[in-house]
């Protein structure tokens, strides 16, 4: 008797059975998977790390981080375990990949500090995007970069910005900022390598860069007028309306930004 002649319960019957053996097989596949992953053979049994390792050497990676991973190789989450890692100290951003049969390959990319952030107590400094991290007991070798202030570590991207623009300004005077403060009103201070304390107001980044490469083009000629040269300059406020207070060593004087930038 052929299939289409068999009785609709017959035929509903083998379709069940037909059903129940695919589903069993499967479920036995699953549990043989289940099993093989399990196996402690795929247990983690290292971590290879390469990239940067100037501040996190990789024994020291290994015995911070494997407490903290939960699963094998099969069922560790990359992500979460990528996460790990980027909490350790000077490190940026990792790239966590699984090494066949029991292993994990880590990237790491550490930190590039630019200035530092806060009070000279504070242990924060700034990378190159703008970020705030904490970089803990990081020696002397950084100790000539900038310093950054801000009324919060949100604003750090803004004040290093400023800091560029300002640096690039000063720069054909031969001087740099040493220090950048924002205050919480707004308002700008700046300190140059040869310890002048320049006030430089409020108002948007252009109006406080259009006040600064005034000053700036006119103080050679208005130091030049009391004898004096533009590195000796001592401190400046540029939040006058039409010029700015100066003072230079031995001399306290004020300079008219238009008056000063007119005349020989």
């Amino acid at each position: 008797m052929s299939a289409a002649t068999l009785p609709n319960d017959v035929r509903f019957m083998h379709a069940l059975t037909r059903l129940l053996m695919y589903t069993f097989a499967l479920l036995l596949v699953w549990a043989v998977l289940l099993w093989l992953v399990r196996l402690p053979a795929f247990g983690l049994r290292g971590i290879t790390v390469t990239g940067d390792v100037a501040y996190n050497n990789a024994v020291t990676v290994r015995a911070n981080v494997a407490p903290r991973l939960s699963g094998n190789f099969f069922t560790l989450d990359l992500a979460s375990a990528r996460d790990v890692f980027e909490t350790l100290p000077w490190v940026q951003h990792a790239v966590v990949q699984r090494e066949f049969p029991n292993r994990l390959r880590v990237v790491l990319r550490e930190q590039r500090p630019v200035a530092h952030w806060g009070d000279e107590q504070d242990a924060r400094m700034v990378n190159a995007d703008g970020e705030v991290f904490d970089a803990g007991a990081s020696g002397d070798e950084h100790e000539s970069l900038p310093r950054l202030r801000g009324p919060s570590a949100e604003t750090s991207a803004q004040v290093l910005q400023m800091h560029r623009q300002l640096n690039q300004t000063f720069s054909v005077l031969q001087m740099s900022v040493d220090e950048l403060s924002l205050s919480a009103r707004g308002s700008w201070r700046a300190v140059l390598d040869g310890g002048a304390q320049v006030e430089l107001g409020r108002g948007s980044d252009d109006e406080v860069l259009a006040r600064t490469r005034r000053f700036v083009d006119t103080l050679t000629q208005v130091a030049g007028k009391h004898g004096r040269r533009a590195q000796m300059l001592e401190s400046a406020d540029l939040r006058h309306t039409d010029g700015y207070a100066l003072r230079l060593r031995g001399v306290r004087t004020v300079g008219d930004n238009r008056t000063a930038a007119s005349k020989p």
